[in-house]
């Protein structure tokens, strides 16, 4: 095969693109052009002291096991988290966080004595069990469904730190078919959240860890992805800035020079690949255009020797709206210890996200003084880290808002043949969602270079 692809976009969505390609088809001639000085996207390290540190995601979920299965095919070792369970922040400290699954309360007993929730929450909690399932399955956001079952201070205190956070966004506008569809299943499986939650606990049970990450961090996975693919194959510093159709296939222009290619995919942001489409695809162009993102960042602070063990045997905590300036906290040297570590504490904070994203606009001092105050308020820290890092990541969490799915679908109608969009707006956020796109991609890439049709959706290449 001496067709020719450019994959635009080389974070871990676009790197696994090419290397699927390149496995299938060694012959194939294929660039990959990236607009920025550094390859991985958000799965870059960042110096903090005598320590490099994982700047964005610092682990996978292991039960979407196609990033796993990635790093293993690339042999790169995994290691499981060190410390399990966690906390939640509330007015009295840190409260250790009930059985749950999604954020969802798992066990009566414990929702019943939970001091997290008051009297009147946990009543409220309860009567998920006696609720009636409606009959039609009309939109609904998470929190929608989450305040309907279960009242509105569950969905405050653990939704939405627990499944609010992980997209950055709120669980009120964040639809579930397209976040959490396991939510629908339980409620229309179960009859009550609270049962599916017990039974997605029982049957995880023998599922192995939640998270994994390859031991030398996850930006480990772009770096052997590069080698891989080859440095030759990919051009950074070159940003695109237009995609137009030339006979049977596309022309791309990058900085001065133009690529011809039978197959472009855009494994951009929604918003950068809206920019480049609008001549192409007018109505794709629209559609991307309408995905929302939000600004995060992430505050990793090292302390001084000795400091190791007044952290919890927890991973962390999560924050509910308007509590801390952070949304979540991890324990680094608890979850994931490693020997540079010493005996100090390393935590990594997140912060930002939808109705936060005025603290990842304060300047550095302002975010690490606030961030530590907090820390020391809650546990035996001191107010000052010996060494701290800021990272910010504008726009860098798509918003799944209700019709989302139905925004997806058009999208893909929309595209012109040869064109195709991979990447963490469109059917999942975390690093296994972007592998799997990639997979599904680069499928549908191959199906249409040798004249065959679309590959049904969720075929994808491994």
């Amino acid at each position: 095969m001496a067709e020719r692809v450019v994959v635009v976009g080389a974070g871990v969505t676009g790197l696994t693109v090419a290397h699927r390609l390149l496995a299938a088809e060694p012959g194939l001639h294929l660039t990959v052009l990236e607009a920025g000085a550094v390859p991985g996207g958000r799965l870059r390290t960042v110096r903090v002291g005598d320590l490099e540190m994982d700047a964005g995601p610092d682990a996978f979920v292991a039960r979407k096991p196609w990033a796993a299965e990635l790093c293993r095919e690339l042999s790169l070792e995994l290691v499981e988290p060190n410390a399990h369970g966690s906390y939640v922040w509330t007015r009295t400290g840190l409260v250790p966080l009930p059985e749950t699954s999604l954020g969802i309360p798992a066990e009566i007993d414990g929702i019943a004595r939970w001091r997290g929730l008051s009297r009147s929450g946990r009543a409220k909690a309860l009567g998920d069990l006696v609720k009636r399932v409606p009959r039609s399955e009309a939109p609904e956001s998470v929190g929608g469904l989450v305040r309907r079952r279960l009242g509105d201070e569950v969905a405050d205190v653990l939704v939405q730190p627990v499944l609010g956070g992980s997209f950055g966004g709120d669980i009120d506008r964040l639809d579930v078919r397209a976040t959490f569809p396991e939510l629908v299943a339980w409620e229309r499986g179960h009859g009550s959240l609270i049962r599916g939650a017990a039974a997605s606990r029982k049957a995880a049970a023998t599922a192995g860890p939640m998270f994994v990450r390859p031991s030398l961090g996850v930006a480990a996975l772009p770096r052997e992805l590069l080698r891989v693919v080859g440095d030759e194959r990919v051009r950074l510093t070159t940003a695109v800035t237009q995609i137009r159709a030339e006979g049977s296939g596309s022309v791309v222009r990058a900085d001065e020079h133009e690529l011809s290619a039978d197959a472009v995919v855009l494994a951009t942001p929604a918003f950068a690949s809206a920019e480049l489409l609008g001549d192409l695809a007018p109505g794709a162009a629209t559609e991307l255009t309408a995905i929302p993102y939000a600004t995060a960042g992430v505050v990793v602070l090292v302390y001084a020797e000795g400091t190791a063990e007044v952290l919890p045997e927890a991973s962390g905590f999560v924050v509910p709206p308007g509590r801390a300036p952070m949304t979540s906290a991890s324990f680094v040297s608890r979850t994931w210890p490693a020997a540079g570590f010493g005996s100090r504490a390393v935590v990594r904070c997140m912060i930002g996200g939808v109705g936060a994203e005025d603290v990842v606009d304060a300047p550095d001092g302002e975010i690490v003084d606030a961030v530590g105050r907090h820390l020391s308020a809650v546990l035996p820290l001191p107010e000052v880290p010996s060494a701290v890092a800021v990272v910010r990541w504008p726009r860098a969490m798509p918003q799944y808002e209700m019709g989302h799915l139905e925004r997806v679908a058009r999208i893909e109608s929309s595209l012109p043949p040869g064109i195709f969009i991979a990447g963490n707006a469109y059917r999942g956020v975390g690093v296994a969602d972007a592998v799997r796109s990639a997979n599904e991609t680069a499928a549908q890439v191959l199906a249409h270079l040798r004249g065959g049709d679309r590959p049904t959706e969720g075929e994808q290449l491994r």
